[in-house]
């Protein structure tokens, strides 16, 4: 194996540990099917609080979560087709991944617990998929960029209470 080969490698495997992998998305598939969702959009709740809201592509199930300001622009952004002059936190990200050669290939909000939503980043590198614990606004916006499908566990859409945290 080549030289270079070895540390993009080695520098793909630290991220990705540093990231933490997370077996959540077995877990998710193991309790139920993966609906797929799409982005309606970033909203203000009456409170002020920023929500993404996002609906299923085969029943039209709904599913609302809280998210902060910052994480709002970031789904914002792509949903508005807007590039901004200087890369945001999530572009960085997806162009340390394409220059490993590693890409998204979905994001999974795997489950609910004590009122806080979890999710799976799942990356394609090397010819085998990748799965890194993501928070699910992060795992939307990374998503968003590059068209890459976005899924719930049927369990998350089942058990959606009112202000569940991303």
């Amino acid at each position: 194996m080549a030289r270079s080969s070895l540390s993009r490698q080695w520098v793909l495997l630290f991220t990705l540990l540093f990231c933490g992998i997370t077996p959540g998305l077995a877990h998710a598939q193991e309790t139920g099917t993966l609906q797929e969702m799409e982005v309606l959009g970033v909203v203000a709740d009456p409170g002020g609080q920023a929500r993404v809201l996002l609906r299923s592509k085969r029943d039209k199930r709904a599913l609302s979560m809280a998210i902060g300001q910052f994480e709002a622009v970031g789904i914002a952004l792509p949903l508005e087709g807007v590039t901004p002059p200087r890369p945001y936190t999530h572009d960085l990200l997806l162009d340390v991944l394409r220059r490993f050669q590693a890409s998204v290939a979905r994001a999974v909000i795997t489950e609910l617990k004590e009122n806080t939503y979890y999710a799976t980043l799942v990356l394609q590198v090397d010819g085998r998929e990748v799965q890194v614990d993501s928070r699910p606004s992060d795992a939307v916006a990374l998503a968003l960029r590059v068209g890459a499908p976005i899924l719930a566990a049927e369990q998350v859409l089942e058990a959606q209470p009112q202000g569940a945290q991303p």
